[in-house]
Parts: structure tokens; sequence; C-alpha cells
């Protein structure tokens, strides 16, 4: 049964990510990932300075099972992070806290997958504080917070040659993927756009720098209008917000270095289209959910899409917070305010001339007196406490399924193929689409 809980399609980089958001919840300013190559005794340390644990609830947080209720700022979403994030890479999983800032007490359990199946009970073990790692014992006799040892990483390492070359050459890899994954998903948080939440993250005591996929630093980067509006979930009413951007072409950028770095850990091409983001933590990055598909000409668009986790059962989100899906009542208010940012980008990307945007809609109108709260913050445009709009939501207009359900295969398809691929599969797509538009 254990091992079924290791297989919900985590990657290193996200269930590192699952980690730094508990920390974030637990009120922590800074995050410290270590890597420690050992062969097979690598261990993977994240250790933060929050609000620690008692004994009581850490004993709870690793329950499985176990239940809590969420703020609607919080990032976590099933309760799982901690446990299904760390066990998905390694088959030791152990957690030291500290709770009482006057008083040196640290707590720890672990749990070894290998002794449950060998009782065959659920069982976490305690762990006597002597028996830490140095570093995560030094590191609790300084501060409150939580410190995660992986051990035993047979999901990174492998399982028949966790010393050799190729597991090294792996765990560094996907290191260097997971710097670049928390400098993304984070960049708000890094960069103190997150009220409150202002976060430094280190690996191997490296501090990362914030990446802001819309470039906004550089001049010629164009911000077109954004827009907040309702939308009744689940769970309430909440809010989205829209904010498009046009990256500037190659000539435009201040540096050759600029440019390079607002590429994106998958380049231009594939970092085009929607950055979505759930309490200010991204959780896509690029694609375009099924609107359009990946082009050439578009890539110099991006556009922010933010949400309350009120609205989790209509994004589809999923328990390592990687897919998210367009509610279907918001697609066409969404691609309102999308299209003049893709035309943009295409007419930039064929003349190189950058020119003023336009505005599309007029702004934002709030009555006064009425409640509510919007996770995106730190917008000049958009106040950090938008009241909500009465009335509908807006209803997306019906549309043939199997045109929609083409767009969304193809985005996917585009997203996972590799580089060489990539011609191959944008041909097949344009055929696929000419065969189904004859047919209308």
């Amino acid at each position: 049964m254990i091992r079924s809980q290791r297989d919900l399609g985590y990657e290193f980089a996200a269930a590192v990510a699952d980690l730094i958001d508990n920390s974030i919840e637990a009120k922590a300013s800074t995050v410290r990932v270590n890597v420690d190559w050992l062969g097979a005794a690598t261990t993977v340390t994240i250790a933060d300075n929050g609000e620690g644990m008692s004994p009581e609830q850490l004993r709870e947080a690793l329950r499985f099972g176990s239940e809590r209720d969420y703020d609607d700022a919080d990032l976590g979403k099933f309760g799982l992070g901690l446990k299904t994030a760390s066990l998905s890479q390694c088959l030791r999983l152990t957690v030291a806290t500290r709770r009482n800032p006057n008083r040196a007490d640290i707590t720890a359990y672990c749990w070894d997958v290998e002794h449950v199946e060998a009782i065959n009970r659920w069982e976490i073990l305690p762990v006597k504080t002597s028996t830490l790692p140095p570093q995560a014992l030094s590191h609790l006799k300084e501060t409150t917070g939580t410190v995660v040892i992986w051990e035993r990483l047979d999901r990174i390492l492998g399982y028949k040659y966790p010393s050799g070359e190729h597991a090294k050459k792996h765990l560094f890899a996907v290191t260097r993927e997971m710097e670049e994954h928390a400098s993304m998903v984070f960049h708000r948080f890094l960069a103190g756009e997150v009220r409150g939440k202002r976060l430094a993250i280190y690996v191997n005591e490296n501090k990362l720098v914030p990446w802001d996929p819309f470039a906004r630093s550089e001049v010629e980067t164009k911000v077109l209008e954004s827009n907040a509006f309702p939308v009744d979930g689940s769970k309430g009413r909440s809010v989205v917000i829209v904010e498009p951007y046009v990256l500037p072409p190659e000539a435009k950028f201040s540096t050759k270095e600029a440019h390079i770095r607002s590429a994106g850990p998958r380049k231009w091409n594939m970092q085009q289209g929607f950055y979505i983001y759930r309490a200010d933590r991204m959780i896509q990055s690029g694609g375009w959910c099924g609107l359009r598909v990946v082009d050439e000409h578009r890539k110099l668009s991006r556009i922010a899409v933010s949400f309350n986790p009120k609205l989790d059962e209509e994004f589809e989100i999923n328990v390592p917070k990687m897919r998210v899906a367009l509610p279907s009542e918001i697609r066409a208010e969404i691609e309102r305010w999308t299209k003049p940012a893709v035309k943009m980008a295409e007419d930039i990307y064929r003349t190189g001339n950058t020119r003023k945007p336009q505005p599309v809609a007029g702004p934002v109108s709030v009555p006064a007196g009425l409640g509510g709260q919007v996770a995106r913050t730190s917008h000049p445009s958009i106040p950090s406490a938008l009241p909500l709009v009465d009335g509908p939501s807006p209803k997306m207009p019906k549309r043939r399924a199997t045109r929609q359900e083409l767009d969304m295969v193809a985005d996917l398809l585009i997203q996972v193929a590799e580089a060489s691929e990539i011609a191959a599969v944008e041909n097949a797509i344009a055929r696929a689409r000419t065969k189904l538009e004859s047919q209308f």
C-alpha cells in the first residue's frame, strides 16, 4: 500500500517545491536545500526557519489520511505533500522540528518504506536527536523551524548502481532543474511581490535569483491592460486576474544575456502562453490550455493568470500541483483578454517593431461595499483587496468538442516533445487541423 503512495507523478523539482510550499505556510523567510552526493548514502535536506511543529503536530503531519483546514492563502492542497512528495523520491523520510523559540527541544520521526513492508504495518519511527545529521541539528539549535531529510534516493540514483557516475550526473542534472524550477515557480515570493511573504531560497548555499517570465525590467516589454473578473466556484465567489505581456524581440533586449535568461527553462517557443498562479505560486509555465497551439510567431506573448485556492476544483489542480485546466465558464473571458497580446506578438515577430499597447476595454469597475479577497497583490493596477461584483460569472459560448479536444491534445504534444520532434509534431497537428476543419 505504501508503495502506491510513491507513484502520484512527482518529479524531483516538483517534490522539492511542495516542501517549500509547506515552509511558506509555516511563515519561513529562508529555505535551504542541500543535495549532498555520497554515492548510495546521498541525502537531500530541506531546512526552513518557520514556526516549526509540536510533537503532536509532527505526528499528525506524518500520518497518512490526516486532515487539516486550509486558509484561502495557503499553498497546500491535499495535505499529502510532505509524505507523498518525499516518498516519491526516497525510501526513508526523516522530519525534525523545533517550535518553541525559548527551548531547544527538537522532535524527530521518520517513515521507512522498507520497515513498513517488513512489519506489514503503518508505523512512524521516533528518531533520537543525537542521530540527526550535524547540519540539521545545528540548524534547529539556532532557530525554530523544520528540517526534512531524504535518504536512500532510489528514484533518483537508481536501484542497481546508486554510486555510479551515471547516478552522479543524473543527480547534478535534476538538482540544476530544481534550481530553475524553484526560481520560476516562487519568483513572486523571491522578488518580494507577495505581501508579508518575502522568501530567500538557497540551494547548496547558492541564493536563487527570481526568474521573471515577463521580463518586466526590460524597457521594451509591453504591459497590456489587466483585468479581474468574478467566478462562482464550489467554495464561493472569487476572482481571476489576467495580466497580458508582450516581450521584446531579441534586438530590443537591453543585453544578449538578458534575452537568453528571459528564454526560460524550456526556451522561447515552449515558454509562450499562460503562466498560471495559485496564491501567487506558479502552477503552469507556458502553453495555451487548448485555446491555441504553440506557434513561433506567438513566442513573445506571455499571460499571467492568477486565482485563489477557493477555485482549486474549477481549475482541476492535481496532487503534485503540476496540472491545471482553465474552467470552461471563463475560457472565453480569458481569451478576450489574451487576443490583443497574441496579435501584438505576431505583429512584432513579423515586423520587428514594438508599438504602444492599446487598451482593449475600460478599467475594472467595482461597486463599493462588497467584500472578498484576491490572491494577487502586487500588480499596480489591481488593488490588494479587490471587491467582487454582483451578477453572473462569464459563460463560455458553446463550441465543438472535437475542435477543443484537438487543441488540448496539440498543446500537450508540443509540451512533451523533444526539440528534435517539435517540427514533425507541428506538421502532424497542422494536417489534423486541416482535415478537421474540412468537416465543419
